[in-house]
């Protein structure tokens, strides 16, 4: 055990001042040891710049945006056809009543007067979009296909 007094002089000898030779000692004793360097470890190179934007007009005609092939779908009426078309698979595969069944639910948990319809489309949004069968997926991706082809022509 340490007595209080062998403190007191401890810290009397910490206050004391320091001499030039003990620091110029412990500077080169500092000196000889390895040090590490965040610049020396190894790492991924970056990613390359993007691309530089295309101006061939061709290749621009071939690749519509998709504000392009908004417009196209909107004017030629065929986009009414598609949501027309995706309403009858979802109502068919169960996946309407699922969502209505889920919007209950969490009506319920929160009460009825505590749920706004922002909350019900912020908690239900994900889980519908990710519950949408690979079917339907597939079948409105190939009508749009096939509507790009035909008034590419």
């Amino acid at each position: 055990m340490v007595s209080p007094s062998a403190d007191v002089s401890t810290s009397q000898q910490n206050n004391q001042q320091l001499n030039p030779i003990s620091i110029a000692a412990d500077v080169s004793t500092r000196e000889n040891q390895p040090t590490f360097r965040r610049s020396s470890m190894s790492r991924p190179p970056p990613p390359p710049p993007p691309p530089p934007p295309t101006t061939n007009k061709d290749q621009q005609r071939q690749n519509p945006s998709l504000q392009e092939i908004n417009i196209k779908l909107i004017q030629s009426g065929e986009k009414e056809r598609l949501k027309e078309l995706l309403r009858e698979r979802l109502l068919e595969c169960g996946w309407i009543d699922e969502m209505k069944a889920l919007c209950r639910a969490f009506t319920r948990k929160k009460g009825r007067n505590n749920v706004t319809v922002d909350d019900l489309v912020h908690v239900i949004s994900p889980k519908g979009r990710a519950s949408v069968p690979d079917s339907v997926k597939a079948e409105l991706l190939q009508r749009i296909r096939a509507f790009l082809a035909s008034t590419a022509d």
